[in-house]
């Protein structure tokens, strides 16, 4: 054989070694155990916010409800066709209880809608009793039953923002955000009839006055809603009919509470648990009381003093009992 070919043969099998090794990287390395604390958290004080968002929309003279101020007994009063906006509020009734009476007002700037329940129902503090109808532009937005009950105490702090328009500003709450009934307006008194007449009067013969014909009410009894919450904007903020908005209602604040990462908590809501490293790396499972969460961190009510090292991430929640546990044949579940 050539040697100059053989020379030429072992240096490219060289280089081909040596590309090989270098373009290989380093090993793959293997998944840590679970349960492994890959790093570590202190806990810390700060402000805590819950919000809800809600999409809404600007709505021309939207109708919204008033509630019973306390359990008792309603009773309305005969209210009038209003002509144009009241400056002033309009009393609709009262709900009384120990022979007392809590009056119903509805605002200025609305006029009165419907009775929502009949004339001496016996109602319950913060049943819708009444509907009435804003005269102007108001934001309206939709809600589902489970973020009723978050907002339900969560009404003081409303910021809307206008899609492509004016926002973020404060939307002042109107009524009840609870589903209202088909509103009823009563009808007007009938008249009172024409006296008989005297036979001893000289002018009993003649034709008796007929009695005055009733007033016309033109006012439409208000529809039924859903869940909704309605709020009217600054008077300074340009509203169009129609335009998309957000609402974002705050349910829940705290001020400089003691909170943990997420990653180090296993739980969200009421009872919790965290794993505290020792000073020797040992982990002991604690249980904590959870308040409110951002997100990224969750408030610990109690359960720990604040000095505490958290292993991130934090426990596992401990298997069902067997019997609990799903078993070959069940739903889910694929032969071997």
């Amino acid at each position: 054989m050539n040697t100059r070919f053989l020379i030429a043969v072992l240096v490219a099998a060289t280089a081909l070694a040596g590309c090989s090794t270098s373009d290989s990287g380093p090993p793959t390395p293997e998944l840590a155990e679970r349960g492994t604390t890959m790093t570590t958290a202190k806990l810390t004080r700060q402000d805590l916010t819950n919000k809800v968002s809600l999409n809404g929309k600007v709505t021309l003279n939207p109708v919204f409800g008033l509630v019973a101020p306390i359990d008792g007994q309603v009773r309305y009063l005969d209210v009038k066709e209003q002509k144009g906006t009241p400056t002033r509020p309009t009393r609709v009734g009262a709900v009384w209880a120990a022979g007392k009476p809590t009056q119903v007002d509805v605002p200025a700037g609305s006029v009165f809608a419907g009775r929502l329940v009949d004339d001496r129902a016996t109602v319950t503090t913060g049943m819708p009793i009444v509907s009435a109808k804003y005269g102007g532009y108001g934001i309206v937005a939709d809600i589902d039953g489970a973020q009723a009950y978050k907002l339900s105490d969560a009404l003081t702090s409303v910021r809307a923002q206008i899609k492509s328009g004016p926002g973020p500003f404060d939307c002042a709450v109107l009524g009840t955000i609870a589903a209202l009934p088909a509103g009823t307006i009563p009808d007007p008194p009938a008249p009172a009839p024409a006296p008989r007449p005297d036979p001893a009067d000289p002018a009993a013969g003649a034709a008796p006055t007929p009695p005055p014909a009733p007033e016309q009410d033109s006012r439409t009894p208000s529809e039924a809603t859903g869940l909704r919450l309605v709020c009217t904007a600054p008077a300074d903020v340009k509203l169009i009919n129609g335009a998309a908005a957000t609402l974002e209602v705050v349910t829940e604040q705290a001020k400089q509470v003691l909170v943990a990462p997420v990653e180090a908590v296993a739980g969200r809501q009421g009872a919790g648990k965290v794993d505290v490293l020792g000073p020797d790396g040992t982990r002991q499972t604690k249980d904590v009381v959870l308040g409110l969460t951002d997100g990224r961190v969750v408030q610990i009510k109690s359960g720990l003093t604040g000095d505490e090292t958290l292993a991130v991430p934090g426990p596992n929640l401990p298997p069902g009992p067997p019997d609990q546990q799903q078993q070959p044949g069940m739903p889910g579940m694929t032969g071997p």
